[in-house]
């Protein structure tokens, strides 16, 4: 027994040392647009599509924030009303009446969502839809969420990376709200998960199979997107913003070159003060990751188990049967998961206690997994704003 339980201790040391020096770097939670002052010859248009599904509340703050960009080129809005049932269309009105910036921004009506289509993804369609009739036609759309507030310079360095790098896709995993408890515990962990799936600089990297982007903020060539088929290539995507990236690095025999990084200047109004709304976000969509395979569930479970909390179990029984060198296995594999979670903590500028929690933090991922799943066979997977996908509808094409 105590053979068998150093060798999975052994293990999980060994699989720390892999994901730290040979996977893409992925914890040092470095990849930022250079904030330099270079100057394009020339301004390509731009059309910012939000999708806005009872947003009333956000708007105030996200809207100001694309309406005042310091972009110099074309830029216009196009905010789709996606059925909503409070005041999003009158909020909307209001706040760019406000700013004087009527002019700038479109608020569509959406229209009631067809079979085989993801809700927000029907209404980004509507507006791409409408911004490619207007003139100039858009060089690059602008997607994003109603709950983000932009950086006044975000536009402008989305584009001048894109242009100086031939870049068909740039995104930013937007620095998310990091308040209350439950945010401090969970939030960050999220982002550290996110960059070890898809470690960004094998996502930055033509010849690399990884593709991913963030929701939040993605800057796309229009061309680019018309050549995979337009939108529609990912009407039934849950986590669209992933395969989007996946259709446009892989588009037929050429390799695109996508772009995703963080930032700490733009960010997410969306709230999350206590367990069930986290529960809630991730559960919506962790088994749709596992492509609803009761196989990768149990091998996902098994595999956190073994990474994440194999480590403080050796520490109390290594110490506990006076097996010192087991504890010290454990120890040490603790402390490398501390640092390698450390940079991400330090972006959301919380204590580094909250590094030593990634063990007890895993956990909880691992249970909203799980529930994931039973809700998944139980019919009420894919939850969002009153709307419920099937596997069928939240299948990418």
């Amino acid at each position: 027994m105590n053979t068998f339980s150093t060798i999975i201790a052994c293990l999980s040391l060994i699989i720390w040392l892999f994901l730290i020096l040979f996977w893409g770097k992925f914890w040092l939670a470095d990849r930022r647009i250079n904030l330099d002052n270079t100057k394009l010859e020339s301004y390509p248009a731009i059309w910012a599509i939000i999708p806005a599904r009872n947003e009333a509340d956000v708007l105030p703050i996200s809207l100001p924030s694309l309406l005042n960009q310091d972009y110099v080129g074309s830029f216009s809005i196009a905010l789709v009303d996606d059925q909503s049932t409070d005041d999003t269309t009158k909020v909307a009105k209001k706040t760019a009446s406000a700013l004087q910036q009527t002019e700038k921004i479109n608020i569509i009506s959406g229209k009631p969502l067809p079979n085989n289509w993801k809700g927000k993804l029907w209404a980004v369609k509507q507006g791409i839809d409408f911004a490619n009739e207007q003139t100039p036609a858009p060089d690059y759309f602008l997607l994003t969420d109603a709950d983000i507030k932009h950086d006044r310079h975000n536009l402008t360095q989305l584009v001048t990376k894109a242009e100086t790098e031939h870049l068909d896709l740039v995104s930013l995993m937007v620095l998310l709200r990091c308040k209350s408890f439950w945010e401090k515990l969970l939030i960050p962990a999220f982002v550290f998960f996110f960059q070890k799936l898809y470690p960004f600089s094998l996502v930055n990297n033509p010849n690399s199979s990884i593709a991913a982007a963030a929701g939040g903020c993605i800057l796309i060539r229009r061309q680019a997107l018309e050549n995979i088929g337009g939108i529609e290539a990912i009407a039934q995507a849950l986590i669209d913003d992933c395969a989007l990236a996946k259709a446009i690095k892989f588009n037929s025999d050429k390799k695109n070159k996508i772009w995703l990084g963080l930032t700490e200047t733009t960010t997410s109004l969306r709230a999350y003060e206590d367990l069930k709304t986290i529960w809630d976000t991730i559960a919506r969509t962790a088994f749709t990751q596992l492509n609803y395979s009761a196989l990768l569930l149990i091998g996902t479970v098994l595999g956190m188990l073994l990474v994440y909390l194999v480590p403080p179990i050796s520490i109390i029984l290594g110490l506990a049967i006076h097996n010192y060198s087991f504890a010290i296995v454990g120890l040490l594999t603790w402390l490398l998961m501390t640092v390698a979670y450390l940079p991400t903590v330090k972006l959301y500028q919380i204590s580094f206690f909250w590094a030593l929690c990634l063990p007890a933090i895993t956990f909880l991922y691992t249970l909203m997994t799980i529930d994931s799943a039973i809700k998944h066979w139980q019919g009420k997977g894919g939850s969002w704003k009153g709307r419920t996908y099937s596997k069928k509808v939240a299948n990418s094409k």
